[in-house]
């Protein structure tokens, strides 16, 4: 049974896995309001994508108590360069788009994460010797949380990188909310879910850690850890290459068979072993060419 202490620490480490991404933001005081919501809810870890300025004396300001997440925020040119060592990645968004990835209230992805990242935890104990069962596996899930801009959010290019695209219930009269209120409402929830759950494994050791009423095919374990977002970049552009060798995809007339591919990777849930199968395969294949 989990006592208080180790259901705090293993919560510590959820949260550490969670990487908050900011897309192209015009102010400042954002990336400062968004530090402090982060800091209040556990998190960390910022990055932030071209800003259109630099975090600044302003953004200092409305980070109050949270300056260190500034101290330590990542600036990079592109969102590929942002979320690509990461495992999962979920955008918010605040409308449907003509190739819709599956949609997520804040809580269910909360779920979906926190369920993901226990199935790794059970793993990585399984494999300790007997030797070593006091020390505790450190469990390695990157998981992007991914903000756009504040005037039009997320282009439909970045949107098509999630995996899962996660939508805050709001008045559907008015659903738009501010970057920084948007990252505040989401970390909130991640907080509370893991807080909740982690609770549960304290009074039982069986506890279900989802309450997910969702039409998805969840892997039950791993075995190996999932590929990074990279990686499936890496494989989609490969077999983007190998359809075009053999005239089934032409970039000028398919404009949507990139995101097809990308959501039907997705669907897979592949980890490190399959990928690297399908990867000599294509490599074999392309060879032959």
């Amino acid at each position: 049974m989990t006592n208080p202490m180790q259901a705090q620490t293993m919560l510590s480490d959820f949260l550490a896995n969670i990487r908050v991404v900011m897309v192209n933001t015009t102010l400042p005081a954002n990336i400062g309001s968004a530090a402090r919501a982060m800091h209040t809810m556990g998190l960390s870890n910022l990055v932030v994508v071209d800003p259109k300025r630099p975090v600044d004396d302003d953004a200092y300001a409305h980070a109050a108590g949270a300056t260190a997440i500034l101290d330590q925020v990542t600036i990079v040119p592109t969102l590929a360069d942002a979320i690509g060592d990461c495992h999962w990645v979920l955008a918010a968004s605040s409308r449907q788009r003509h190739l819709p990835k599956p949609v997520l209230t804040p809580r269910q992805a909360a779920n979906l994460m926190l369920q993901q990242f226990m199935q790794l935890g059970v793993a990585a104990n399984a494999s300790e010797t007997k030797d070593n069962l006091d020390t505790k596996p450190t469990v390695k899930l990157s998981i992007a949380l991914v903000f756009g801009r504040e005037d039009r959010g997320l282009t439909n290019e970045e949107l098509q990188l999630a995996d899962y695209h996660v939508q805050i219930p709001a008045n559907p009269d008015y659903g738009v909310l501010n970057v920084a209120a948007a990252v505040q409402v989401i970390a909130s929830v991640f907080y509370e879910v893991a807080s909740e759950q982690l609770t549960i494994q304290e009074s039982s050791d069986n506890a279900d850690s989802s309450n997910l009423q969702l039409n998805l095919t969840l892997r039950q374990q791993w075995d190996n850890p999932p590929i990074t977002q990279a990686q499936h970049a890496q494989l989609e552009q490969r077999l983007l290459t190998l359809l075009a060798s053999h005239n089934l995809y032409n970039a000028e007339q398919s404009k949507l068979m990139p995101a097809r591919l990308s959501r039907l990777l997705g669907r897979l849930q592949l980890d490190e072993k399959e990928y690297q199968l399908l990867q000599a395969l294509l490599a074999k294949l392309l060879a032959k060419l």
